[in-house]
């Protein structure tokens, strides 16, 4: 009696063990066509992009959660009343009107936000064009052609559609660990390592490329500076600012969204010898000094 009792029990198992992987197969299909079958060539790169979204829903996404952004930073300034948010509005506006930029999707989009955070150094841009920088970040800078290295370089984001793609990617990173979770779940800690294990391969995974969104957004940010009249060497300035922060003990947060400096830092090196060999011409100016 226990004999058949204990085959029953082991066969039972095996067919719950192969039922989840039948579902996590299915999952996982669903989310890979998905992924692959939702593709869009990006106007201005000529790239094809796999995203699950369209213009303008990127705009109404960004518009309608850039509220609950600031407020998690200390609220966005208004630059009515603080001069650096204004300052923060025109630069940010100057890039628009005077790159390639005007001539994008998002143009009448682009909205640029100072934060009130005083503790985290980060700028962003959600999907759609709305921009942000942190009080922290801007009182770091020295110049307003490093403003609008940064701005310009977030703008590329936008520009770029590097929100939407990464949240595509992220779709199907939860589709995949969620299949694998299910698959290997067992009831027992080796399901849950198997869980956790998932995750994180998707975590590198949008990490990776998350890096090579870092560089083409600062080539983006270094055109965009000088079409409006920026000193490009500036863009150097500003990672040197970052390395210095992040030497000081505190990781600035902007080191979590844009990895990598030091590959960063070469490729505008890189752009500087090969556009401005004898340096940048008169007409690029670094702007006004940034008072603190």
């Amino acid at each position: 009696m226990s004999v058949f009792g204990s085959n029953y029990g082991y066969g039972g198992s095996n067919r719950g063990g192969g039922l989840r992987w039948i579902v996590a197969l299915v999952i996982a299909v669903i989310g890979i066509v998905t992924y692959l079958t939702h593709t869009q060539v990006n106007p201005v790169t000529g790239e094809k992009q796999h995203i699950a979204m369209t213009v303008d829903q990127e705009r109404a996404l960004g518009l309608q959660a850039a509220p609950e952004m600031a407020a998690k930073m200390g609220g966005a300034s208004d630059p009515r009343t603080d001069p650096r948010a204004s300052l923060v509005d025109q630069v940010g506006k100057r890039i628009v009107a005077r790159s390639d930029a005007a001539r994008s999707a998002y143009a009448d989009n682009f909205h640029y936000y100072l934060l009130n955070d005083p503790q985290t150094i980060n700028a962003f841009a959600l999907p759609g064009g709305q921009i942000f920088i942190t009080r922290a970040l801007f009182d770091q800078l020295q110049t307003e052609a490093q403003l609008a290295g940064v701005l310009g370089h977030e703008t590329g984001h936008v520009i770029a559609r590097h929100s939407a793609e990464q949240m595509a990617k992220g779709q199907l990173g939860q589709s995949l660990s969620a299949a694998f979770a299910i698959g290997a779940s067992d009831g027992s800690n080796r399901g849950q390592m198997a869980a956790l294990a998932a995750m994180m391969a998707n975590q590198m995974l949008q990490l990776h490329y998350s890096r090579d969104d870092e560089l083409q957004a600062d080539g983006f940010g270094l055109r965009y500076m000088i079409q409006a009249g920026y000193d490009p060497t500036a863009m150097l300035g500003v990672m040197q600012i970052l390395k210095a922060a992040a030497s000081g003990g505190r990781q600035p947060q902007i080191f979590s969204t844009h990895p990598d400096p030091d590959a960063r830092i070469d490729q505008i090196k890189q752009f500087l010898q090969q556009n401005y060999p004898n340096g940048a011409p008169r007409e690029l100016t670094q702007g006004r000094k940034l008072s603190k």
